[in-house]
């Protein structure tokens, strides 16, 4: 019987091809192993080989030639390995999996690389491991100069797991960051498992130690008295019928030194985290009301930050903080009445005279919660032209409670860097979505640390706990009396406030979201398809089936597109959404709203505020990408948008200037943190013509850039100040995290590429916030990308 023609491989350098019926044939000549398994000088030949290629770095070349040099008998199979192990670092892997590198082998390096045209190509990874099995690589992995299992000072570690079929290569220093994480999170979670014991009143423990040591399972209380927990609780949520996640995520991570608050778009986690902030700071003043906490917030990029800022602030005015310092000094005065029945046969005047002292320092002070934002980097101290940072284990931060934004986006150096630098008694929530795109960095620490968030894995304890916390039980399909210390410092938010059942872009990112355990691809393919055939009023699936369409779109928008050309639309708050647009929007905005008759230097106020609009305009359409080379990247397609435009008359220049120059209307992109100019990567701007004092009727270029400072909400920046930036017509989707915007349009590339997966997908279709238009260069490469996941190799699950 012939196999069935519908049957695919995937075709590394292309697209799907269709396996022709098996026809009979000789059998192959045995296959001999390739040289450079066995001899140093054809590896090291080879490497130039794939490194001239693009396919290995000259970083990872670099390596072999030491390591050969350091070690000349070392084995050719660990100075493949020495060299793939490196590479892996450079797309995100933390170590090299031997098992899974012989079970596809070309995933090893990056191929094929952007513009690679494949003509007379070198060995495939393939084709050099066709013959090495498991044990043989790992027998030539031991070596006592190169390598050990654990601590030393070997260059290269090596660790089997759980069986022999498990073995990693990890360069050390990212094996002893994986360490550092382990040993911080273990040790913040094991002290979480024993109640605290300690009266709020004990003079034996000192201020300092007082410090977040917050007595929350005294506070719980009991039936009769419901302790200050529950009943801060009931303040920050109204009553709900249904299971209030966010309550139950500000309990558990109340209760524990390390916790994670995660969620997709819209799901409440900023909302939940400032209710979380505004208990915290209520039960340490009931527990020590002359020391409120020290709170910091911060987030990987200045992007981050700065929009983490807009949405803390909104919500800081939101919280029932009056009813919190009521609550706080009827606690104060109920631990008084308690105490003077545990005194009855002492004198009570000394205990007036503490009780006046707590209710006076309680009556005084504010739940502050703080909203000033910063970045990591700011945050430990970065030093120039160095790896370390000023504060660090032997120098830590003084802080009591610290929040990471975006944390999806941090990668394993920066966390390990983080949890060493934080003091042993303060705590630290991760709040992020564990399906976006992980950090460009090596690593993939959310995903890694919530791979178990989607079924909760609580324990019968912790769910009891919850209950007495919260007043809510949970459901069964939660509970796991096997679950691990972990997952019970773990929240997935689970309903979205922004994407209902008739949002289109909802129904999408769920679709493309299931993993790939839960259904079959074909299953996974027909759930998607049937969103974008279903007619939903905020999404547009195109194909480019001719040239124009993708000028019409970035230029109007395409609304005509959408259902009732993107009229009638209004949001969650019933408010009216404006149609989808596109980059001519913000064009006829600039000069619409152009200040006219007025210097810059008189009238600054007239020029923020139109600077102000035209960044808002500007932010109501993007396109997003896959690709930075080639025509379908980023730098093909700002070119040719900036071109579009100005056939339009929206831009003005020449082909020079458009591509390498400076003009009106051209919006930028930071892409390195400038401290100098107060600038973080991640920020956009827009070059506008303001009028030059010094000759009357001349203009100059400035670029403006939206501050956080109510005071001066815009930057003003001169172009030959900004070396690190780039034009923004087209942005991938890697650059856009921490953002959203409008109306997103999402582009994918004619054919699949490594990095085009179900979590890049899933990141840029959830960019947008009220339009969606997918656009695929060409049919069925969306069907290939949602059933490709990233897999990044760790340990740390």
């Amino acid at each position: 019987m012939s196999k069935p023609k519908d049957t695919h491989t995937f075709d590394l350098f292309g697209d799907a091809v269709e396996t022709q019926d098996a026809q009979p044939s000789i059998a192959p000549a045995p296959v001999s192993a390739h040289p450079a398994l066995s001899d140093t000088t054809e590896l090291l030949t080879l490497c130039e080989r794939w490194v001239a290629r693009g396919w290995l770095r000259d970083l990872d070349r670099a390596l072999v030639r030491f390591l050969a040099t350091e070690a000349p008998d070392a084995p050719a199979l660990l100075l493949l390995a020495a060299a793939l192990a490196s590479h892996q670092l450079g797309r995100g892997h933390v170590c090299l999996d031997l098992n899974a590198t012989l079970n596809a082998p070309d995933f090893a390096l990056s191929l094929p690389p952007e513009g690679d045209d494949l003509t007379d190509p070198p060995p495939l990874p393939s084709d050099v491991l066709a013959t090495l099995t498991l044990s043989e690589w790992q027998a030539a992995l031991h070596h006592p100069l190169l390598t050990s299992e654990g601590p030393g000072n070997t260059p290269l570690v090596v660790v089997t797991a759980h069986s022999a079929s498990e073995t990693r290569l990890y360069l050390r220093r990212y094996w002893q960051y994986e360490q550092t994480l382990h040993q911080q999170i273990v040790s913040r979670l094991e002290d979480e498992n024993t109640p605290h014991t300690q009266a709020m009143n004990d003079n034996a423990t000192t201020a300092t130690d007082n410090r977040c040591r917050r007595p929350i399972y005294w506070a719980i209380g009991d039936d009769s008295h419901p302790g200050l927990l529950p009943q801060a609780l009931n303040v920050l949520f109204k009553p709900s019928d249904n299971l209030d996640w966010q309550k139950t995520a500000c309990a558990l991570a109340a209760r524990s030194r390390f916790g994670i608050i995660t969620g997709g778009p819209g799901t409440g986690k900023t909302t939940t985290v400032v209710r979380l902030l505004a208990l915290l700071q209520t039960l340490q003043l009931a527990h020590s009301p002359s020391q409120p906490l020290r709170i910091r917030l911060a987030a990987p990029t200045g992007k981050a930050a700065a929009r983490l800022n807009e949405s803390i602030a909104g919500q800081v005015s939101s919280l029932p903080l009056a009813q919190l310092e009521k609550l706080l000094t009827n606690c104060v005065m109920s631990e008084d009445e308690t105490r003077r029945s545990a005194t009855k046969t002492r004198s009570l005047h000394p205990v007036n005279e503490q009780f006046e002292e707590r209710f006076n320092t309680v009556s005084s002070s504010a739940i502050a919660i703080p909203t000033e934002v910063t970045t990591l980097h700011r945050l430990l101290g970065a030093r120039p032209d160095t790896r370390h940072f000023r504060h660090s284990a032997a120098n830590p931060l003084a802080l009591d409670v610290l929040v990471i934004d975006e944390a999806s986006m941090v990668d394993i150096e920066m966390m390990a860097a983080v949890l060493s630098a934080l003091p042993a008694n303060a705590q630290c929530v991760l709040l992020g979505d564990k399906d976006q795109l992980a950090s460009v960095e090596a690593g993939s620490v959310l995903g890694d640390l919530c791979r178990r968030a989607e079924a909760a894995h609580y324990t019968p304890e912790t769910a009891q706990w919850l209950e007495s916390a919260t007043g809510q039980p949970l459901p069964s399909e939660y509970l796991d009396a096997e679950g691990q210390p972990l997952d019970q410092a773990i929240t997935m938010l689970r309903v979205s406030h922004r994407f209902n059942k008739h949002s289109g872009i909802g129904q999408l990112a769920q679709a493309i979201n299931q993993p790939r355990h839960a259904q079959s691809d074909r299953e996974k393919q027909q759930a998607v398809n049937a969103v974008l055939r279903h007619g939903y009023p905020d999404l547009h699936h195109l194909t480019l089936s001719e040239d124009t369409a993708l000028d019409k779109l970035v230029i109007h928008g395409s609304a005509d597109k959408f259902l009732n050309g993107g009229e009638g639309r209004t949001n969650h708050k019933n408010e009216p959404i404006a149609p989808p647009t596109g980059y001519r929007h913000y064009l006829k905005v600039l000069n619409a709203q152009r200040p006219r008759g007025e210097s810059f230097e008189d009238n600054p106020a007239a020029y923020n505020a139109w600077a102000a609009e035209v960044l808002s305009a500007y932010s109501h359409f993007q396109l997003l990408c896959v690709l930075r080379k080639g025509p379908w990247g980023v730098e093909g397609l700002n070119l040719h948008i900036a071109k579009t435009l100005r056939s339009e008359k929206l831009l003005f220049g020449s082909d020079y200037t458009l591509e390498k120059g400076w003009y009106e209307g051209r919006p930028v992109l930071v892409t390195q943190n400038d401290y100098g100019l107060k600038l973080m990567n991640g920020d956009i701007g827009i070059t506008l013509a303001v009028p030059d004092p010094r000759t009357p009727g001349k203009s100059l270029l400035r670029v403006a850039f939206p501050t956080s400072d109510p005071e001066k909400t815009i930057r003003w920046v001169l172009p030959s100040r900004l070396h690190a930036v780039e034009t923004v017509f087209a942005m991938t989707v890697h650059k856009s995290q921490g953002s959203e915007f409008l109306h997103t349009a999402l582009l994918l590339p004619p054919t699949i590429n490594p990095i085009l997966t179900r979590e890049l997908v899933y990141t840029g279709i959830t960019r947008a916030r009220d339009w969606l238009t997918l656009v695929e260069a060409k049919r069925g490469v969306l069907n290939e990308a949602v059933t490709r996941e990233v897999m990044r190799v760790s340990g740390i699950g």
